[in-house]
């Protein structure tokens, strides 16, 4: 039987490895978009870049409404679905020094500051989430 997760059981969860996240955005006309990304968690925001042009960029500046969902496809099976408002920012500075974090994380601290070069440059975003819901569940097999 599923169980909740605690407040501290999500988010180790959701910072485990290199688990990506499917971040779903609000198109204009009102349809979903879903997209992979890679992010980290700081204190109770999601962080993560895209670039302002992208579907989901163009859907951030529009409408912040986002939920992100991490999952654990093998059994007994766990998931975390994260919803919040998106706030984005172009400062340079504040976007290459988290490219590089969230890079550290997925490519290794050797790789960290390639990726902040190449992702903290202008025209990408750095998007911070509040984290407003928490839907968490451990073990949904059992």
């Amino acid at each position: 039987m599923a169980q909740k997760m605690t407040d501290e059981e999500w988010r180790a969860f959701v910072s485990d490895g290199t688990r990506t996240g499917k971040l779903s955005t609000v198109r204009a006309d009102g349809s979903p978009h879903v997209a992979p990304i890679w992010f980290l968690l700081d204190g109770n925001d999601l962080v993560f870049n895209t670039g302002k042009d992208t579907v989901k960029g163009r859907n951030l500046i529009r409408d912040g409404r986002v939920a992100l969902c991490v999952d654990d496809d093998r059994p007994p099976f766990d998931f975390v679905v994260l919803q919040g408002r998106a706030r984005v920012s172009e400062d340079l500075d504040d976007l290459r020094h988290w490219a590089a974090r969230i890079a550290a994380r997925y490519m290794g601290e050797e790789r960290a500051e390639e990726f902040g070069a190449r992702n903290g440059v202008p025209g990408e975003l750095l998007v911070r989430v509040t984290v407003d819901k928490v839907l968490a569940q451990k073990s949904v097999a059992d």
